[in-house]
């Protein structure tokens, strides 16, 4: 079976989803069984409004456009088929947060995860509360990343506009609101924000005292099986196929990817590495949190334990237009030894996440010598990535000792046979790329189809996979040693995690 269908082959009912990601949006359509349909899918891609005083932002009337537009031609596209559409789900970059006035027209910008204008913030919270009891209590340590540290920076940069802000949502509540004039975020979305009660699935009350935001500006707290009926009529009448269609709440897109490439128990652990990378599984019982890693929720019965990297597939690309490396060096990376470089890399291009969470952290080589050359300097890169997957994998062995089998997706893995290779051999576990091309969609696709009963439960759905890739041990113990390099210099330059 494979994991796209021709529409003549699609079982019904169908569900549509909407992956709203942090360059790009699309639109696909999907059977009953988790397959994308073929010709049924629409694209716009975007970019970040990057700023110089550290501004990471996207315009939300412009992104509803956007999706909007999107969603006219899938619909268009499919034709009689769009009358059987039965959901529609979505799932959204995060964290990101925007302000609405009392009308719910955007006041604010969306602020994304990557806007790092709030870094005094981030000391301001370390100074009011305990970070490592709010740690334990929300999931996530504090960060530029998540919203506590926004909220702060917002009533000190934004002054007035923070004063007319009625309700911050993320994008996928703000879709809700305008859709159906009412809004609801989804405790995975929550989850993402930073004051998230993992315990008891309530706004953090503690957090929330010491912040300038107070429980009536924030959107009622949903699962993701709460449905969102009758579009307002503006929408209605554009769209009619989906007049009485239940809408569910966002998710977050990890969560999604972890369910679209069928990482829905412990046992199997997900593996991103697109442009930036990250390590996650999902579980259901409270799991002791270890320092490093954060804990979200995909909905009320499954948390995703797991880390992050700003550093992935951008990393490589940057290395490879800094030192000018020929426009294909995979045949030349494959037939390099593991670390015959000698080199020592800490890959901190844009500040560190998981498992050390040092934003002001920079990118170190050691070791550099006139021999070296660009080649050298760009598996080095590659190898450093992959060492902080390690650490990942081993904080969420500690928690979760029955996590085994990695499944791998991301652009920047499958473009690179040897970088897939590289990860087994560290982490010293077979590595199983994912056979789903848009597993992120598809996990979104398959949560509306439980929500619906469509599926009593999303792990009886047929499993896609590809190419696996063995462990050596021999380059296993080369890269432990290699690990271990990497972890003297970061204690040098950055002190302990």
């Amino acid at each position: 079976m494979s994991p796209e269908v021709e529409r003549r082959e699609a079982e019904a009912p169908f569900v549509l989803a909407l992956d709203i990601g942090s360059s790009s949006l699309r639109a696909v359509f999907f059977d009953s069984l988790g397959r994308s349909i073929k010709g049924l899918s629409a694209r716009r891609e975007y970019r970040l409004e990057a700023t110089p005083d550290g501004g990471a932002v996207l315009d939300p009337e412009g992104l509803f456009g956007l999706l909007a537009d999107a969603l006219d031609e899938v619909l268009d596209s499919a034709g009689e088929l769009s009358g059987k559409v039965r959901a529609v789900g979505m799932d959204t970059m995060v964290s990101n947060v925007l302000g609405v006035d009392p009308d719910g027209r955007p006041i604010t910008p969306i602020y994304t995860y990557a806007d790092v204008r709030n870094e005094r913030e981030v000391e301001k919270l370390r100074e009011l509360l305990d970070e490592g009891e709010c740690y334990e209590r929300t999931g996530v340590p504090f960060h530029t990343s998540y919203l506590p540290a926004r909220f702060l920076w917002a009533r000190r940069a934004l002054e007035g506009e923070f004063r007319r802000v009625k309700l911050w949502l993320s994008f996928g509540a703000f879709v809700l609101l305008r859709l159906f004039g009412r809004t609801g975020e989804s405790l995975s979305v929550a989850s993402w924000a930073g004051f998230l009660n993992r315990h008891d699935l309530s706004w953090d009350e503690k957090l929330l005292s010491a912040l300038p935001v107070g429980r009536e500006e924030l959107p009622e707290l949903v699962d993701v099986d709460t449905p969102f009926l009758g579009l307002l009529g503006e929408w209605a009448r554009r769209w009619p196929a989906l007049r009485e269609v239940p809408w569910f709440p966002a998710i977050g897109d990890g969560a999604a990817a972890n369910i679209g490439s069928g990482c829905t128990e412990p046992e199997r652990v997900a593996l991103t590495l697109g442009t930036t990378g990250a390590l996650r599984a999902v579980h259901t019982e409270d799991v002791l949190l270890p320092r490093g890693l954060w804990d979200y929720r995909v909905d009320r019965r499954r948390g995703l334990l797991g880390g992050a990297l700003t550093e992935g597939g951008g990393l490589c690309l940057w290395l490879r237009d800094l030192l000018r490396v020929p426009e294909d060096p995979e045949e030349a990376l494959s037939r390099m030894p593991p670390d015959g470089h000698g080199l020592t890399v800490l890959p901190f291009i844009s500040g560190e996440r998981s498992p050390g969470w040092r934003g002001d952290a920079k990118m170190a080589i050691e070791g550099l010598s006139l021999h070296h050359g660009p080649l050298d300097v760009l598996r080095a890169g590659m190898e450093a990535v992959a060492y902080r997957f390690g650490l990942i994998y081993e904080l969420l062995r500690k928690a979760l000792p029955k996590a085994g089998e990695i499944v791998a997706s991301g652009g920047a893995l499958m473009a690179s046979p040897t970088w897939a290779q590289m990860l087994a051999d560290v982490l010293g576990r077979p590595v199983v790329l994912s056979g789903v091309p848009e597993a992120t969609a598809r996990g979104t696709a398959l949560l509306a189809l439980e929500s619906i009963g469509a599926l009593q439960d999303i792990s009886e759905i047929p499993d896609f996979t590809g190419d696996a890739y063995e462990p050596d041990p021999g380059r296993h113990e080369v890269y432990l040693r290699a690990m271990e390099r990497q972890r003297r210099l970061y204690e040098t330059l950055l002190g302990t995690t």
